[in-house]
């Protein structure tokens, strides 16, 4: 049994590839399923399963292309109530890729629909967790309150997870090797490692969630706390219990305009610098401008499902780059257009004299852009007014204009999508980024 896994950095997302004996399984398979195909090829192997631990909230699957493209069946909990072609996949069934034997136990938690597949050849066990369990975490249970149609309550999934925890996995050896769906960095959970794998027996004795304790106690600990829930989540899962369409065809119809210019919401993914050298008017700067750019999360978290776009890239030879990270999350359905700009009538944004700022801080109005959850950590400015970035575009009338506004985040990445979102609402207003200089004021 050889597994390969794969990582979307960006959204901190695993997925996988078993093969055993000429036969290849998908597990959590992201949009693009080129890789997963280039693999097969290099094994010489046929892929025919392709299995979903759950319907996704923060990511788009292609599990139905890949059934259309390669015959593979799908295979997933029947309690999802999927509306493509698949097979149930449910505590019992059991499937064979090659020599070894896949089965599904069901792991309710982070939603109803949850499952865990131990997988076993000879004497090697592996276990494919999706979100129940993570290295040092177990998986957020509030995303299904507002996910569309597919709602459970997060009290319920908290108590549910409990169980999980303490007798799904009680008979399984300490030697099975967890592959999780995530890692450190995605907001499926609050306190994942870094690590990409561990054992069954690692995690009883340093994930929390093992520990002895009460039920109370347990729920209370996983309850607290949770990041932000951007608003593409609930979107995703409801996309991912109807199937997506083909990633060629959804990205293939969207315009490209060289030296151009529009209007309306207008998302500019270039580079922080080269944005404030020049933008248009109303102009978002989420950045897509290298891997490790959290530019999905983003772009769903600030710009609603359905709510039609436009996007800036630095060069043509970024257009695919950029269409590809849209339809991670489903997103190429609302994009009208990719331009590249012309250079005229353009806007520069104004640069921060941050000695002033420093000996001066009380003539500005400070704008912190974190998340509940790194606030409660403690504030970097005490006159700072909280405005949480995935908030902003709906909280900006809420933000004084009588003074500059200079707008922080952790590290500076975020602030250029949050100054800008304040450039674009409040005319007449002189608005800064800190953008990494946040760090000189750190104690």
């Amino acid at each position: 049994m050889k597994i390969k896994q794969f990582e979307y950095e960006p959204l901190s997302h695993y997925s996988y590839a078993l093969i055993s004996n000429g036969e290849m399984a998908i597990i959590d398979p992201e949009r693009n399923p080129m890789q997963y195909y280039a693999i097969a090829k290099a094994n010489k192997a046929k892929i025919i399963a392709v299995i979903e631990t759950h319907p996704h909230a923060d990511f788009v699957s292609s599990h139905l292309q890949i059934h259309q493209e390669t015959g593979a069946t799908i295979y997933n909990s029947e309690k999802l109530g999927a509306d493509y072609p698949h097979q149930p996949f449910d505590e019992g069934d059991s499937i064979t890729i090659g020599k070894a034997t896949l089965t599904a136990i069901n792991t309710p938690g982070h939603s109803p629909d949850s499952i865990t597949i131990m997988a076993k050849e000879g004497k090697e066990t592996v276990l494919f967790t999706g979100d129940t369990l993570f290295i040092g975490d177990v998986g957020r249970p509030d995303l299904r309150e507002k996910a569309g149609k597919m709602q459970a309550k997060r009290q319920e999934l908290a108590e549910a997870m409990y169980h999980t925890i303490q007798h799904k996995f009680k008979n399984m050896p300490d030697d099975a090797v967890v592959y999780p769906a995530h890692g450190a960095g995605s907001l499926c959970g609050k306190s994942m490692s870094d690590a990409n794998s561990s054992t069954l027996g690692n995690e009883r004795m340093g994930n929390w969630a093992f520990k002895n304790q009460t039920q109370e106690e347990f729920v209370n600990e996983l309850l607290d706390s949770q990041p932000f829930i951007p608003s593409y989540f609930g979107y995703n899962v409801d996309v991912n219990k109807t199937g997506a369409a083909t990633l060629r065809n959804a990205i293939a119809a969207i315009p490209f305009k060289m030296n151009s210019t529009t209007d309306g919401l207008i998302v500019d993914a270039r580079k922080e610098s080269e944005f404030k050298k020049g933008h248009l008017k109303k102009s978002i700067n989420i950045q897509a401008s290298s891997e490790e750019d959290t530019f999905e999360t983003w772009l769903g978290a600030i710009v609603a499902p359905g709510e039609k776009f436009s996007l800036v890239i630095e060069k043509p030879e970024d257009l695919d780059m950029i269409l590809q990270r849209v339809a991670k999350i489903g997103y190429e359905k609302d994009l009208q257009r990719v331009l590249t700009l012309s250079g005229e009538n353009l806007i520069k944004t104004k640069q921060l004299d941050l000695e002033n700022f420093k000996k001066h801080p009380n003539s500005y109005t400070i704008v912190d852009i974190r998340n509940k959850s790194e606030l409660a950590e403690g504030k970097i400015f005490e006159s700072a007014l909280s405005h949480p970035l995935n908030e902003l575009r709906k909280t900006t009338a809420n933000i004084p204009d009588s003074k500059p506004i200079v707008v922080h985040c952790a590290g500076g990445y975020r602030s250029a999508a949050g100054s800008s979102i304040l450039e674009s609402a409040l005319d007449g207003v002189t608005v800064f980024d800190l953008s990494d200089a946040v760090e000189q004021f750190r104690e």
